[in-house]
């Protein structure tokens, strides 16, 4: 059912002593880990960083040290173990790449040349011998993910158990299967029992609902969000491949130790669409386990005692299952269904605790470019006159939202299609509604999910990856920005471009920046830069 190597050898036992020995010695002085998409599950983007500076991020110091390459396109960002005892190779520090050929990669995350640019493991959920590929793009009707599709979402790593999940997409002998696999972090070994098929199916008259029931579908639903590990449950989401229908909005819970089902939940059950794709943007989770993600075009009907929540910021909780515990959904929804402008499009951002009436805070934006700052308390439902209810919104404030904001140091980072990169201060738990600095160039479609890497409150960098030029040729230029004034770019790869090239772009990619290194993953490489 997969092919499995470890430097081209036979498969090394499994041992789980010394997992991951962050007590141990290391060959870096390596600690901070990358687990989950965007660096934590609150989406902030942040990462702990003392080793790159504003003072040492220019074209002479940092630029491009290696590259491996890989089966497929990558969509799902990089995730950071340091520290792995890998059975028969020693402790390293590892660098995690799922592709869309169904592969997961673990490289040594600092060694260019001593692995003879070889992963220390490999393994390929595939076997042409009983007829199981990744699915042909053309099987979905559409050109979004070419030429196929395998490993969408951005695994999750569970830092205690060692173990890595993720989602498969496949077809096997004419039908489509999504599977959830656990993967011990030192060598690719399934665990639990794994992979599990994913299938569910929940009550409801909607899209595709048969004898009163809305059953999961393997083929339409797209696994394009990151998964999300809260409370010893995953949960992984879905929405659709270029709105082909029916399909609608899924989120599912499996137990993180013995991967059984324990929850779902469908965004419309009694309509269509709502999807949860949020352009690759991971579910947010707060301390008390609660659930927030942003729905796409769909029917919407909350306001009327319906349960169908399309274009709806969500806080689902996970308590006894899922369900929704509050919800807010703007005004002119019915006008961004119709126009295709998503509010989904975008995910959301948990802020710390604030000052003032509203100290618990989800921002995000959508297509339309508003952004919208809303209580998690008390998130306001639906006023069909205007947003008054929320607590604030900023209509125009940025290009399209193709991505998830980034917080850092009281202030957020939004990177719009087609606009510049721009920092919003926060103030007495408000957002200045015009920003206090911008790049001084603009970002094409999709624009950016930018992410921040600091000492603390010092030394603050804005990462981001541009997509330049056409849909099949462009190239990937990572950029790197002064976080406290976004109009000094410290460095971007095309200023060396012979030495620094990352290779062709994927839209939605997220850096990955740990202990002095920078991931970027696009159409089958992996690019990591650092102090030269």
């Amino acid at each position: 059912m997969s092919n499995w190597t470890v430097r081209g050898r036979a498969a090394a036992t499994l041992t789980l002593g010394g997992l991951l020995a962050f007590a141990g010695p290391a060959r870096t002085l390596a600690q901070v880990s990358v687990l989950t998409y965007h660096n934590d599950n609150a989406r902030t983007g942040f990462v702990q960083e003392s080793q790159l500076t504003p003072a040492n991020v220019d074209a002479t110091h940092f630029g491009r040290l290696f590259h491996h390459a890989v089966d497929g396109y990558v969509y799902a960002q990089p995730l950071y173990v340091p520290n792995v005892a890998v059975p028969g190779e020693g402790t390293h520090n590892l660098v995690y790449v799922a592709t869309e050929h169904d592969s997961i990669y673990a490289f040594d995350a600092d060694d260019a040349h001593g692995s003879n640019r070889q992963p220390l493991w490999h393994f390929r959920f595939l076997d042409r011998r009983i007829g199981m590929n990744p699915v042909p793009s053309r099987d979905t009707g559409c050109s979004d993910l070419v030429p196929q599709i395998g490993i969408t979402g951005t695994p999750v790593i569970d830092p205690v158990g060692g173990t890595l999940f993720l989602v498969t997409k496949s077809k096997e002998q004419g039908q489509y299967v999504q599977r959830l696999h656990a993967l011990d972090v030192t060598n690719g070994h399934e665990r639990f029992g794994g992979p599990i098929k994913i299938s569910a199916s929940l009550p409801g008259s909607g899209d595709g609902s048969s004898g009163g029931m809305i059953a999961f579908d393997p083929l339409r639903e797209h696994q394009r969000p990151g998964l999300l590990l809260v409370n010893g449950i995953v949960y992984i989401s879905w929405a659709s491949h270029c709105d082909n229908g029916p399909y609608h909005g899924w989120v599912i819970g499996y137990d993180a130790n013995t991967l059984a089902q324990v929850s779902a939940f469908v965004t419309t059950p009694n309509g269509g669409l709502g999807g949860i794709w949020q352009s690759g943007g991971a579910p947010a989770a707060d301390a008390g386990g609660n659930i927030y993600a942003i729905t796409g075009n769909g029917t919407f009907d909350a306001d009327s005692s319906g349960s169908d929540y399309g274009d709806t910021f969500l806080k689902l909780s996970t308590t006894g299952g899922l369900s929704v515990a509050d919800y807010f959904t703007p005004f002119n929804a019915a006008m961004l269904e119709a126009g295709d402008v998503d509010l989904g499009s975008g995910g959301a951002l948990l802020l710390p605790d604030q000052v003032g009436a509203h100290p618990h805070l989800v921002v995000g934006g959508g297509k339309e470019g508003t952004i919208y700052l809303v209580d998690r308390d008390g998130m306001g439902h639906f006023n069909p006159t205007d947003d008054s209810q929320i607590v604030q919104s900023i209509p125009a404030a940025v290009g399209g939202v193709f991505s998830t904001p980034a917080y850092w140091n009281g202030t957020i980072y939004f990177g719009g299609s087609g606009d510049a990169l721009k920092a919003f201060p926060l103030s007495g738990g408000l957002l200045s509604t015009t920003p206090a600095s911008q790049a001084s160039t603009s970002f094409g479609f999709p624009g950016a999910t930018p992410s921040v890497s600091a000492n603390g409150t010092s030394d603050g960098i804005v990462w981001a990856i541009e997509h330049v030029g056409s849909k099949n040729l462009a190239p990937a230029v990572l950029h790197a920005y002064d976080a406290t004034d976004l109009s000094h770019e410290l460095y971007n790869s095309t200023q060396k471009r012979h030495r620094d090239a990352a290779g062709g772009v994927v839209k939605f990619a997220v850096p990955t920046i740990a202990n002095g290194k920078v991931y970027v993953a696009g159409r089958k490489r992996l690019t990591v830069y650092g102090l030269l």
